[in-house]
């Protein structure tokens, strides 16, 4: 069996519609409403003339015959409201990096040929800049918020916009192969839109496999399911990152309710913690470091009841294993679900820590499909290998790249006739079945001959009590072709010296793999979702 997006949501709202569904701010919204006011976008959309014009048999993996509908939102209902009204319509949302300045917004416009797109009106100025850049967007809709904006010449009020449209069903054949798009961070390249067909995507990533592996067998069972559940989730990053509308949709395929902390422009650590205490929130998913310590210097600062919140997910960079042992000492009852993949994969594997069990970071249980390909692409590695592969994915992987054919053969080639994901990450297969990932490729160091992954040497750097935050990467040296250098953002109020760092080094990595420099800094640029920026730190220790 293979399913829609659009139909899940449908089936799923028949059966809860009474339900909480999303909870934002001071406003909810059952189940009931949000099926009303995602149908009412689609007929908007189609009233438009937006929707499928290709399909998908007629086109090549890296091909679209779907319009497409950009979502420039801080986290709000709206943003979740934007996707599954897109796909309602049978046009393709994509996710676009609210931080990014004029020239970056059009390529990223351009690249995805955008048609519409729903945007916060305080992005209206910089929106309103661009226009004239941009010949193929025809539809604007602009949501309301704090800023005062007017609403832009041409643009429609969204609230006006669902206010005219029919609340039907749109009349239309929802299709597996309808596409879902996401676009990569663009932290060590430019971002590159992933083409997933929903069927895939369903499994892969948005909460359509079970615990034992297994794929539904119908629509009823889904629905079954989902009616069963009382959990709620907390999405913290920011929607337009993989990771957290992953998280959102895995609630909306669980029956859940998806709950938004109030402020939305930037990371509040005690609003996050009073939203889970007020709300009573099950689990809250973050990325990484850059989400874990602002949450557990403000636990230190204040008392919070967070007895209800059981889980705490990370996905979309590592969690160091000194956080995760910091947030099990403050809260022993919580389980940390480190979570590893990639737009191009999905889900690709967990580890889970406990106050039983300890914390570690860098290994994981592959999920199914999950495997590590030989350096020559040619094989499947067997559990203890010698030296190291690609940390693959096959089975359940996207289509390609949005019209870039030959991204699309590199990333996704064919091994002994089977197709495979590999997005770049280096990776050991452990002798009992354990996936060791070393990092992603590209920035990795060559220095002396010897690879030296950069998330590796961030890792050891944050065992340090002193540091907050740290990136590494690489630059020409005569000696060595490239040389290890750390950029160190310290806690507030202390000093380390570098050779207090390099004793913390030497601790946890061999020493060829030492920092040579050490670049202090009061801010580590990351993106809204936490992600280091390479590019970044590239320049800054270059120059």
């Amino acid at each position: 069996m293979e399913f829609n997006l659009a139909e899940i949501h449908e089936a799923i709202a028949a059966a809860i519609p009474d339900r909480p569904s999303i909870v934002y701010r001071e406003r909810i919204l059952t189940w009931a409403e949000v099926a009303d006011r995602t149908r009412r976008l689609a007929n908007y959309l189609r009233s438009r003339g937006l929707g499928l014009h290709t399909a998908r048999r007629g086109l090549s993996n890296w091909e679209s015959g779907q319009d497409h509908v950009a979502l420039y939102l801080y986290n709000c209902n709206e943003y979740l409201e934007g996707m599954l009204g897109a796909f309602k319509s049978r046009t393709a949302p994509f996710n676009v990096n609210y931080r990014y300045v004029e020239e970056e917004l059009i390529y990223l416009l351009r690249d995805a040929r955008a048609r519409a797109i729903i945007y916060h009106a305080v992005f209206a100025p910089t929106l309103e800049k661009i226009r004239p850049e941009l010949p193929d967007l025809e539809l604007l809709l602009q949501v309301e918020d704090a800023s005062g904006e007017a609403l832009l010449p041409g643009a429609t009020d969204y609230e006006q916009a669902l206010a005219s449209a029919s609340p039907e069903r749109p009349d239309l054949d929802w299709s597996p192969d309808d596409l879902y798009i996401l676009y990569t961070g663009g932290t060590t390249g430019m971002p590159k839109g992933v083409l997933w067909r929903q069927a895939d995507v369903f499994i892969a990533a948005l909460g359509g496999r079970a615990p034992d592996g297994s794929e539904p067998a119908s629509l009823d069972a889904i629905v079954k399911r989902a009616a069963q559940s009382t959990a709620s989730i907390m999405p913290a990053p920011p929607l337009m990152h993989g990771a957290a509308h992953w998280a959102s949709f895995n609630a909306f395929h669980g029956g859940q309710t998806i709950v938004m902390q109030s402020r939305n422009d930037r990371l509040d650590a005690h609003d996050v913690l009073s939203t889970l205490e007020a709300q009573k929130v099950l689990a809250i998913l973050i990325v990484g470091d850059a989400f874990a310590r602002p949450l557990l210097d403000q636990l230190r600062k204040q008392n919070y009841d967070l007895q209800a919140t059981r889980v705490l997910v990370t996905g979309g960079a590592a969690l160091n294993a000194s956080l995760k042992q910091e947030f099990l000492e403050l809260l022993p009852h919580l389980t940390i679900i480190d979570s590893v993949g990639s737009s191009e994969t999905g889900s690709q594997g967990q580890n889970v820590s406990t106050r039983e069990t300890g914390a570690s970071t860098g290994t994981f249980s592959p999920a199914p499909g999950s495997c590590v390909l030989s350096a020559e692409l040619d094989r499947v590695l067997e559990p203890g290998h010698e030296g190291l592969g690609w940390f693959a994915q096959r089975g359940r992987v996207p289509l390609g790249y949005l019209w870039d054919e030959a991204k699309t053969a590199r990333a996704f080639p064919k091994v002994e006739g089977v197709r495979y994901s590999v997005p770049g990450d280096r990776a050991r297969l452990q002798g009992d079945g354990i996936v060791e990932l070393l990092g992603r490729d590209s920035v990795t160091i060559n220095s002396g001959g010897e690879k030296i992954f950069a998330e590796e040497v961030e890792h050891a750097l944050k065992q340090h009590a002193q540091v907050y935050d740290a990136v590494v990467c690489g630059r020409p040296s005569e000696r060595w072709g490239q040389e290890v250098v750390a950029v160190v953002r310290l806690r507030e109020g202390v000093e380390a010296s570098d050779a207090d760092l390099l004793a913390e080094c030497g601790r946890h990595i061999a020493r060829y793999k030492f920092p040579k420099a050490f670049i202090y800094v009061d801010e580590i640029v990351r993106s809204p979702s936490g992600k280091a920026d390479y590019r970044w730190a590239a320049e800054l220790v270059a120059g």
